[in-house]
C-alpha cells in the first residue's frame, strides 16, 4: 500500500476470507512437516527409522482386527542362523551391504561376536496387525505410540502455530474491520493508548490511564509546544493536572501554579522548597511592590497594560488605555503599593503628579463626564493594592525580576471564590509579569519553568499569554492552560482566541455539554476520508452479489460523542493521532492549608455580620522610629510633595507660642500648662494635612 501526501492508495480491497490466519496455520503446517522429517533422519534410532511405517500400518490394522503383509528387518551374513534385529544390535558408523551400499549405522560388538555382518529385509509374510504392533511398541519403540515418537515435533509445530495465530488473528479482525466500517485514507487516526505510545514513542509528560499498565506518554520535544485541557466542571481536568505537576516535582522542575480554588497548594506546597505563595490575604504572602519589578521606564507600561484590561474584548479602549497611561506614570516615581492606592483616591494628589504632562488633560476638571470615567476606571485596582501587605510587616521581598533569573522554589497564586473578583488584577498582573521574565532564552543551567493555569477564564485579558503561546517555545517553558470552553476565552481575548487555541500541541478533550463547543472539538480533532466496500446482492434468477468502493468524509469523532463522554475520559490529540483514554481519581495527601488568613486592617469589617454592630479597631502596635525635627516650613513642604510620607512618619503640629518645633514621638504625650499646644493624633492629622481647614490655616 503507497502513502502519497498522507493518503493510502491500492488497488486490492482486502478479501473476505481471513487470509492470515490461513497462511499462518499453512506455515504452520509446514513447520511441523519440517520438524518430522529431523526428527525421522537425525534422532530417531535406525530400527525405528526402519519400522515407523510399518509401525503406523501395525497401529491402523490393529484397530479393524486385520491382517498384513510385511518384510522384518533380520541379521545376517555369517554362519549364524539369521534372527529378527533387535536395537541392541546397532552402534554408530556405518555399513557396507553386500550390494556395495553404505548405510549410516554399524553392528554392535555383540551381533558381530554373534556371527553377523549386516541387516537385511526379511521375505514378506502375512502376520496380524495387532501382533506385530505389540512387538513393535514394546521391543523396538520402547513402549511409546506413534505420536508419542514424534510428540516433540508436534509440540514445536503447536507453538510456532500458535505464535503465528498471535500475530495473524489480529490483521484479520483488522481486516475485518475494514470491510465493515471502511479503510482511513486520509486524516487523524484514532489509536488506543498502547498504540499511541507504539507511535509517539514518547519520552516525556504522561498519563496514567485504566487501559494500560504503562503512562501514555508524548515526547519530551513536545512539551515546549504546550499543553491544553479543555473540559467542563468537575469532569477531571484537576486530576489531570495533578498528574503532571507529580512529574514536574519529580523533575525538579519549577512551576508557576494559578491555583484559584486552592486545590494544588494544598498537595504540593513544599516550604523547604522556598516555594512562594502569592495571595495578599494569605499570611504566607511576601512584600511585593509593582516599582521592584521596573528595570526601565519602559516596563511601566507593560505593567499597566497587564491591569487595565477590559472585561470583554468589545469594551471602549480609551478608558483602560488612558488609565494605563496615568498609571505607568505614578509608577516611574517609584511609590509602593499603598502610595500609589492613596494617590488614586485623592484628586488632588493625583493632579499634582500628572501636572505638565499630556495625561493631565485627560483628567482635567473642564473634561465633565471623561474625567469621571477615566478617574473611576483608574481606581478599579487601587482596593487589590491597600490588601498587599506592608514593607515595615517584615515580610521576605519578593519579585518576578529577581525570581526569574533565580528560579527557585514554585510559586501558588491562590485565592478563594469570595475573593476571586477583587484579586484578579493582582493575579493577571502577576502572571503576566513572570511570562513577560521568562520569555527570554534559558541561561545555562536553568531549570525550565511550567506555567500551570487553570481555569484561564476566571483571568482579565493578559497581554502577554498570546505571545508567550507563540513564541515561548523558544524559552522551553512549557504551558499547561485549562478552560471550560472556547467561547469563556473569545469574550476576553477576542479573535486572538483563536489563534491561542491552535498553538498547543498537545490538546486534551473532555466532556463539554455545550452543542457549539462540542462541534469546535469535534472540528479541531479532525475530519477523516474513508473508504468503504458496498456489497449488493440479488435474488432471483439471477442471484449473486455485488461490490462497488465508496467515498466518504466524516469526523473522526463526532460532536454528540463529546457531549455524552463520561467523567475521567477524555481524547488526546497530537499531530494526527488521537488516543481515546480513561483515568482514575487521584487521591494526593493534603498537608499544607491552602489558606492561611492575615491580618491586617484592610481586611478587617467595621461592623459584626450577625449583629450589624460597629466594631472597635484593633489598635495598631506603635513603631519606635527616631524622626527628623519638623518645623512648619518642613510640615507644609512635605504636605505638598509627600502626603504619603507624613502617614509613616507622622509630623506634629509646630507649637504656636514658641518657635521650637515639637518633635516626632511627642505627639501623645500631655502638653506642658504654659504654653499651650495643639496635640493631634496621627489619623487626625492626617485628614487635617490633607483637608481643606488646613490650607485656609495655612
Amino acid at each position: 500500500m503507497a502513502t502519497q501526501w498522507g493518503r493510502k492508495e491500492t488497488i486490492i480491497w482486502p478479501p473476505h476470507a481471513p487470509v492470515m490466519s490461513y497462511s499462518a496455520i499453512a506455515a504452520a503446517i509446514l513447520c511441523t512437516g519440517l520438524f518430522l522429517w529431523q526428527r525421522l533422519h537425525f534422532s530417531l534410532p535406525p530400527l525405528q527409522q526402519s519400522y515407523i511405517t510399518e509401525y503406523i500400518r501395525a497401529e491402523v490394522g490393529a484397530a479393524v482386527h486385520t491382517h498384513g503383509t510385511y518384510r522384518l528387518l533380520y541379521l545376517g551374513g555369517g554362519k549364524a542362523k539369521p534372527r529378527l534385529a533387535l536395537p541392541v544390535d546397532f552402534a554408530v558408523g556405518k555399513t557396507t551391504l553386500p550390494d556395495g551400499r553404505f548405510i549410516p549405522f554399524a553392528l554392535s560388538e555383540l551381533a558381530q561376536a554373534q556371527g553377523y555382518r549386516f541387516p537385511f529385509r526379511g521375505p514378506a509374510q502375512k502376520v496380524a496387525d495387532a501382533a506385530l504392533y505389540r512387538w513393535l511398541r514394546y521391543a523396538i519403540f520402547d513402549g511409546n505410540g506413534p505420536f508419542g515418537v514424534f510428540i516433540v515435533s508436534f509440540t514445536e509445530g503447536g507453538v510456532c502455530l500458535a505464535v503465528m495465530l498471535w500475530f495473524a488473528i489480529p490483521r484479520d479482525i483488522q481486516r475485518f474491520r475494514q470491510m465493515k466500517y471502511g479503510r482511513v485514507l486520509r486524516g487523524p487516526l484514532m489509536l488506543s493508548p498502547k498504540e499511541f505510545n507504539k507511535v509517539q514513542k514518547g519520552d516525556g509528560i504522561g498519563f496514567k490511564t485504566t487501559e494500560s499498565d504503562k503512562m501514555m506518554r508524548i515526547p519530551l520535544r513536545k512539551e515546549a509546544q504546550h499543553l491544553q485541557l479543555m473540559g467542563d466542571t468537575g469532569v477531571g481536568k484537576t486530576q489531570l493536572i495533578m498528574q503532571c505537576l507529580r512529574q514536574i516535582r519529580q523533575r525538579g522542575d519549577s512551576a508557576i501554579v494559578y491555583d484559584p480554588a486552592c486545590e494544588y497548594i494544598q498537595r504540593f506546597y513544599d516550604a523547604g522548597r522556598e516555594d512562594i505563595v502569592l495571595n495578599p490575604l494569605d499570611t504566607r504572602c511576601p512584600y511585593w511592590g509593582p516599582a521592584q519589578e521596573m528595570e526601565s521606564n519602559a516596563e511601566a507600561d507593560a505593567i499597566a497594560a497587564s491591569l487595565y484590561q477590559p472585561a470583554t474584548a468589545d469594551k471602549d479602549e480609551f478608558f483602560h488605555q488612558t488609565p494605563a497611561q496615568i498609571f505607568a506614570h505614578l509608577l516611574k516615581l517609584g511609590p509602593t503599593p499603598h502610595q500609589l492606592a492613596e494617590w488614586m483616591a485623592s484628586d488632588t494628589e493625583l493632579m499634582k503628579r500628572v501636572e505638565g504632562t499630556e495625561m493631565a488633560f485627560y483628567i482635567d476638571r473642564k473634561a465633565g463626564p471623561q474625567r469621571a470615567g477615566v478617574l473611576s476606571s483608574l481606581g478599579l485596582v487601587a482596593k487589590c493594592f491597600r490588601l498587599l501587605p506592608q514593607r515595615d510587616e517584615k515580610r521576605p521581598v519578593w519579585n518576578a525580576r529577581t525570581w526569574a533569573k533565580k528560579r527557585k522554589g514554585w510559586i501558588f497564586i491562590t485565592s478563594r471564590p469570595p475573593e476571586r473578583e477583587t484579586l484578579r488584577p493582582l493575579h493577571s498582573l502577576w502572571i503576566d509579569l513572570l511570562v513577560m521574565r521568562l520569555l527570554t532564552a534559558p541561561q545555562p543551567g536553568q531549570k525550565p519553568v511550567w506555567f500551570v493555569i487553570d481555569e484561564l477564564a476566571s483571568l482579565q485579558k493578559l497581554p502577554q499569554l498570546h505571545t508567550a503561546i507563540t513564541e515561548n517555545r523558544k524559552s522551553k517553558n512549557p504551558l499547561v492552560l485549562g478552560f471550560q470552553g472556547k467561547a469563556q476565552l473569545e469574550v476576553i481575548y477576542g479573535h486572538l482566541a483563536e489563534v491561542m487555541l491552535s498553538q498547543p500541541a498537545t490538546k486534551i478533550f473532555m466532556k463539554t455539554a455545550e452543542p457549539k463547543a462540542a462541534e469546535w472539538i469535534s472540528e479541531a480533532i479532525g475530519k477523516v476520508e474513508i473508504e468503504r466496500l458496498k456489497e449488493t446482492k440479488f435474488d432471483g434468477s439471477r442471484s449473486g452479489k455485488n461490490f462497488t468502493v465508496e467515498r466518504q468524509i466524516e469526523p473522526l469523532v463526532m460532536g454528540s460523542e463529546i457531549t455524552g463522554l463520561d467523567d475521567r475520559h477524555a481524547y488526546l490529540k497530537l499531530g494526527n493521532n488521537v488516543a481515546r483514554f480513561a483515568f482514575d481519581y487521584l487521591d494526593l495527601p493534603t498537608p499544607t492549608p491552602g489558606f492561611l488568613p492575615r491580618q491586617s486592617p484592610d481586611g478587617e469589617m467595621s461592623f459584626d455580620p450577625d449583629t450589624l454592630e460597629p466594631r472597635t479597631p484593633k489598635s495598631a502596635k506603635p513603631e519606635v522610629r527616631t524622626e527628623p525635627v519638623a518645623t512648619t516650613d518642613t510640615v507644609e513642604s512635605m504636605a505638598n510633595d509627600a502626603p504619603l510620607a507624613l502617614e509613616k512618619n507622622p509630623i506634629p503640629w509646630p507649637m504656636k507660642d514658641t518657635n521650637e518645633p515639637a518633635r516626632a514621638g511627642e505627639l501623645n504625650r500631655p502638653a506642658p500648662a504654659s504654653p499651650p499646644t495643639v496635640v493631634a493624633d496621627t489619623d487626625t492629622a492626617q485628614e487635617d494635612l490633607h483637608g481643606p481647614e488646613y490650607v485656609r490655616e495655612l
